[in-house]
């Protein structure tokens, strides 16, 4: 499986693809495909390998049947035809899919208030990422007496990994934590603007609501909605399919490394790779890659102090939320039973609000094998009681970009889940 994630993902990002006149990646005409492998993985290898394909996500058959989504360039259309896999077509055509999800819109006026929350209407479209910044800062003032901003280290490019930090009557630091990941896979554009929708609900509450209330009032929590902000920009500026961070390092031309392969915890195995051109590269050393040294010396600090009681990495796509562990199928969470109860529970409550469904289970046994990810290291090594990611819509007709008129349905839903996991945890 490994040897598959390298062929299709070291030729697209280097070699197919054509620029717009801005020096934007153009997309037009791509078309995606969800494709079975067969039992002959070999082959399947040996026949895409020339195809130029970019892997978007897979899945290694243990709920569903084993498929690869993959997106395969016009130009590689008829070859690809030719082969006669069993596929279906999840788009037509990438290119139109990126331009449904709109245009980067301008930031929302606040009311005159000082002290206002932004605009609702934040949620009705995708935001350039200085706009992000501004967001929490807004956030943060209208909730001043109970919340700080808070950085995490600095990117390969030199960003601070910006969060916020949120507390309730016992004040600052006094109570067990809970600490949410944005965005380490820059593509993965809902996964930021679901974290602060979460925040947003949070903070407008707190006064009126009783229940949301007593969450801060128990938890602290930790929010850092883009963890990966060079990757972010890159979608946003040249290539809206990027992935990892944009490390360059002397061994290789290639450039990247996934955040969320580096962290220092089972870090090598069949779920990560050691080539510099897969989207799953994992680095030349554990925990070498500046944003995973901000957020892991961030979730050392919050274990060593109160305990982190839930942490969660959120990303897109494929509805699931997935509990440890990645780097095995047969390793068991010592709190397994409850992980497996709250996870179920929280499925159950998102699916109340508009019959979305997620998936529950351990990573490695529910999607696929993922060797140095957050979950792992932040079970084992930080000890926190609950470790999940939880992938956002869709299940594949959009993937990665998810119309803009879906991201308050995403938040509502993800808020909905979010409130049983506070209350039941």
């Amino acid at each position: 499986m490994k040897l598959i994630q390298h062929l299709l993902l070291v030729a697209p990002l280097t070699a197919a693809l054509q620029l717009d006149r801005r020096g934007k990646v153009v997309y037009d005409g791509y078309k995606i495909f969800r494709v079975a492998s067969g039992s002959d993985v070999a082959a399947f290898e040996a026949q895409l390998e020339s195809l130029e394909a970019i892997d978007l996500t897979h899945n290694h058959g243990h709920v569903d049947e084993e498929h690869f989504d993959v997106a395969i360039p016009p130009e590689s259309l008829s070859a690809f035809d030719a082969l006669n896999l069993t596929s279906q077509v999840l788009s037509d055509d990438l290119g139109a899919d990126i331009a449904l999800e709109g245009d980067l819109a301008e930031y929302p006026e606040l009311d005159f208030s000082a002290a206002a929350l932004p605009s609702l209407s934040w949620f009705s479209a995708y935001h350039a990422y200085a706009d992000h910044l501004t967001f929490l800062k807004d956030v943060q003032s209208s909730f001043s007496s109970n919340s700080e901003l808070i950085t995490a280290g600095k990117s390969f490019e030199g960003r601070a990994i910006q969060g916020i930090h949120l507390w309730g009557s016992g004040g600052k630091g006094s109570k067990p934590a809970v600490y949410f990941n944005g965005n380490v896979h820059a593509r993965e554009w809902i996964s930021s603007k679901v974290v602060e929708y979460l925040t947003y609900q949070l903070v407008a509450n707190y006064n009126n609501d009783t229940t949301v209330k007593s969450f801060l009032d128990k938890y602290d929590f930790y929010i850092l909605p883009i963890v990966n902000p060079d990757g972010f920009v890159y979608t946003q500026t040249t290539n809206r399919l990027w992935r990892k961070n944009r490390q360059t390092r002397s061994s290789t031309t290639a450039v990247g490394t996934d955040v969320n392969r580096n962290w220092p915890y089972q870090w090598d195995g069949e779920g990560s790779s050691a080539s510099p051109g897969s989207e799953t590269y994992r680095g030349v050393a554990a925990g070498d890659t500046p944003e995973n040294t901000g957020i892991r010396t961030l979730s050392d600090q919050l274990a060593a102090a109160k305990g982190i009681k839930l942490y969660i990495d959120w990303h897109s796509y494929g509805q699931y939320i997935l509990t440890p562990y990645g780097y095995s199928c047969t390793a068991v969470a010592a709190n397994q039973a409850k992980q497996n109860t709250l996870s179920k529970g929280t499925a159950s409550a998102i699916a109340k609000v508009y019959g979305t469904q997620f998936t529950a289970g351990p990573i490695c046994s529910t999607l696929y094998a993922a060797n140095g990810g957050s979950n792992d290291y932040v079970t084992d090594v930080n000890k926190a009681e609950l470790g999940w990611a939880i992938e956002l819509r869709d299940t594949g007709r959009n993937g990665f970009t998810l119309p803009a008129d879906q991201i308050l349905a995403s938040g509502t839903e993800a808020w909905e889940g979010m409130k049983y996991l506070f209350a039941n945890m």
